[in-house]
């Protein structure tokens, strides 16, 4: 008997846990955050390609770029972070480019979003496969695409078709100033283990943290107000091998 009822509460267990498991949504998949960097773009021309400064070629009317960390295929958004114009890309095969360079665009690309070619500051955002938003953008990229086949790449430059009238068209700059963001830590003890890392290891100077929140540090280089310096400290920094980092505007 006593044989009988250990067997029939082994067998209660097993269905109570049964039934739990069922409750359990066990097809639910992590939710995955989008690549996001903010950086400078290279502009594509042929020269880049012939001097090997850009290992694979682009044609001007394409809307394709080369990202190192983001897989052939992948789409993406490309804003100039300067005028907050964007437009839909996809990013092409594998190719070699200068480090300091966060993408490598076309003149087409260049041109929609109006990129100023002596500050071409851009992010690069991942549209996410799992996203609800990106079948609409997947069409607006093919809708783009066959504007861009059509239309001839124009030269990015303001002008004033009013030959009756002299007007002096102003754009407001913001001082070349910018940051590299090396990452962001909840511990302020992190952050600063992180700072002594660089310290050793690399002859970068400017190396600050900045408390963002009660949780968040960040450690980053800069201010640096040339484009000459800020790509010295980034090709120096690069030596760590960190995973992201980033150029970010210091307004």
């Amino acid at each position: 008997m006593n044989y009988k009822k250990i067997l029939i509460l082994i067998l209660f267990l097993f269905n109570s846990c049964t039934i739990n498991t069922n409750n359990v949504k066990i097809n639910d998949k992590p939710i995955k955050s989008a690549f996001k960097n903010n950086g400078f773009a290279i502009i594509y021309n042929d020269k880049l390609y012939k001097s090997k400064i850009i290992s694979s070629k682009l044609e001007d009317r394409d809307l394709l770029i080369f990202q190192r960390n983001l897989k052939k295929g992948s789409i993406v958004k490309i804003k100039n972070n300067i005028n907050n114009k964007s437009t839909i890309a996809k990013v092409s095969k594998n190719a070699k480019y200068p480090n300091f360079n966060n993408s490598v665009i076309t003149s087409r690309i260049a041109s929609l979003i109006e990129l100023d070619m002596d500050e071409p500051y851009v992010e690069i955002t991942e549209i996410l496969n799992s996203s609800s938003f990106v079948a609409k953008k997947a069409k607006t990229f093919e809708e783009e695409k066959q504007v861009a086949d059509k239309a001839p790449v124009e030269s990015i430059s303001i002008n004033d078709l009013n030959l009756n009238e002299k007007k002096i068209i102003k754009v407001n700059k913001k001082k070349f100033s910018y940051i590299i963001k090396i990452a962001d830590f909840y511990f302020l003890d992190s952050a600063s283990l992180m700072k002594k890392r660089i310290e050793k290891e690399t002859m970068v100077n400017k190396i600050m943290i900045k408390s963002l929140s009660e949780t968040s540090y960040r450690v980053f280089l800069g201010p640096f107000n040339d484009l000459n310096s800020l790509k010295k400290a980034f090709n120096d920094i690069s030596l760590l091998n960190f995973e992201n980092i980033e150029i970010i505007k210091n307004d």
